[in-house]
């Protein structure tokens, strides 16, 4: 006889909310969605969704709720505001945040969970659309560790070995060490494909050359063939990594932590957002230093803007 499984709800049908609500229809989750986009929400219900008007519907119904949302304040609203999760939410029952959010924040609304007898674990993902859609997401997960066991198989159906890296903020905290990473990585070999182009080499070539000795990662693997083809399309928007680096150096200021690099790479992301590329893939990145140099990273040829 089958393990019966918890019903989930879903607050946060967008680019990555939208697969990790579908993989947990393929996984057999009984789930109930709700997103201020009804669009959204009325493409889930063909696939076997229950369809909520409110955070406090899909709360009131479900045994784990889950919110996927851009950044701090939008979790707050969909949980402390009106109608919100903590006014339907109920004692055993389980809150997941999934979002990328300030660490503080986090540990602010599980204190509020916590006091309606409820139990909260923060667990924000690292990955791209693709990797929502086929269920390989990266999950770093604070909270208590017997909250961390129940849910483990609801998290599996989503990413690929959740870690439980600490108590509550500890997910948050993890995603801010993983977005200085990428972000730097990113700004890194924007500028190295730059030089190169302005050189005259041809980009396809020392991404073949390059790409499994020392100076290989995912997020290069990732990221040059797009910035080759010059396709841009938000896997990742530059609004979302502008925000993380902003929580981020946020955090390090509270704990005397210097991060000059994130600093810079923060001020290269507002530049960009001023010129109107904020919901562009943050790959876009590598437009700051090409403009400045005059050059592109393009497939099949380097040319140069003069």
């Amino acid at each position: 006889m089958s393990e019966k499984k918890e019903k989930v709800g879903f607050i946060g049908l967008g680019i990555m909310g939208k697969p990790m609500s579908k993989n947990l229809l393929k996984a057999g989750y009984p789930l109930v969605v709700f997103d201020i986009v009804s669009e959204s929400v009325n493409e889930l219900v063909p696939a076997g969704a229950r369809k909520a008007t409110s955070s406090r519907e899909a709360a009131v119904v479900s045994d784990v709720t889950i919110t996927m949302l851009p950044d701090s304040a939008q979790v707050e609203q969909a949980v402390l505001g009106g109608d919100g999760v903590l006014e339907g939410i109920r004692p055993g029952t389980v809150y997941i945040d999934m979002s990328s959010i300030n660490p503080l924040v986090s540990r602010r609304i599980c204190k509020r969970i916590e006091a309606k007898g409820a139990h909260m674990l923060d667990a924000p993902v690292s990955g791209s659309e693709l990797k929502a859609i086929d269920g390989s997401l990266a999950i770093m997960v604070g909270g208590k560790s017997e909250i961390f066991k129940r849910c483990r198989k609801i998290l599996e159906s989503m990413g690929k070995n959740p870690v439980l890296v600490g108590d509550i903020g500890a997910g948050n905290l993890t995603k801010l060490v993983n977005q200085i990473i990428v972000a730097l990585n990113i700004a890194a070999f924007s500028e190295a494909f730059v030089l190169g182009a302005k050189a005259g080499l041809d980009p396809e070539k020392v991404f073949e050359a390059i790409r499994n000795g020392a100076a290989g990662s995912v997020m290069l693997n990732q990221k040059i063939p797009s910035i080759m083809d010059r396709n841009f399309k938000p896997g990742f928007r530059i609004a979302l990594q502008r925000k993380d680096l902003k929580n981020a150096l946020e955090v390090a200021r509270d704990m005397d932590v210097p991060l000059p690099l994130t600093s810079l790479v923060q001020q290269e992301l507002i530049a960009l957002t001023n010129e109107g590329e904020e919901n562009n893939d943050h790959s876009a990145i590598c437009h700051f230093i090409e403009r400045l140099a005059k050059a592109e990273i393009r497939r099949g040829s380097t040319k140069q803007n003069h």
